[in-house]
């Protein structure tokens, strides 16, 4: 089976360990890119200045509260583009707004999940986003 790639767009770094850490203990085979705000994120999709070379991801975790842009700005952008509009975005943030899950979703997000606090919960979260978007559901090639 092919590797599946992930794009990580998130700015704190113990939300970026546990997500790793998570990833770590999957059982599909996984190369995660890490980006931390959303020029960056932004530069990586679209394959621009530091980030020429790199793979398209298939699916993306992104976080809204993070630098530079924010998570719906870089949401939107992503699906404007005919290119990348299949890559599934799953925002993945501390807001619980309804205000921000409506927006995400009106931005073609595909999923909104709200990070919990707690440790041993957040990895589950991850976990579950894994068994779902990367063994239940086909991605988009």
């Amino acid at each position: 089976m092919k590797e599946v790639h992930i794009l990580l767009v998130e700015d704190n770094e113990g939300d970026i360990v546990l997500t790793l850490d998570a990833f770590e203990e999957s059982k599909i085979r996984t190369k995660i890119s890490v980006v931390k705000n959303g020029s960056d994120a932004l530069d990586f999709v679209f394959k621009r200045g530091d980030y020429i070379e790199v793979d398209r991801p298939d699916l993306i975790l992104l976080d809204i509260n993070i630098p530079i842009y924010n998570g719906h700005y870089v949401l939107e952008k992503i699906k404007e583009d005919a290119s990348l509009k299949t890559i599934p975005v799953i925002m993945l943030t501390t807001s619980s707004n309804q205000k921000d899950i409506n927006k995400s979703y009106e931005n073609h997000g595909n999923s909104y999940v709200t990070k919990p606090i707690d440790m041993d919960d957040f990895l589950k979260v991850i976990l579950k986003i894994e068994e779902f978007w990367l063994q239940l559901s086909k991605l988009a090639k």
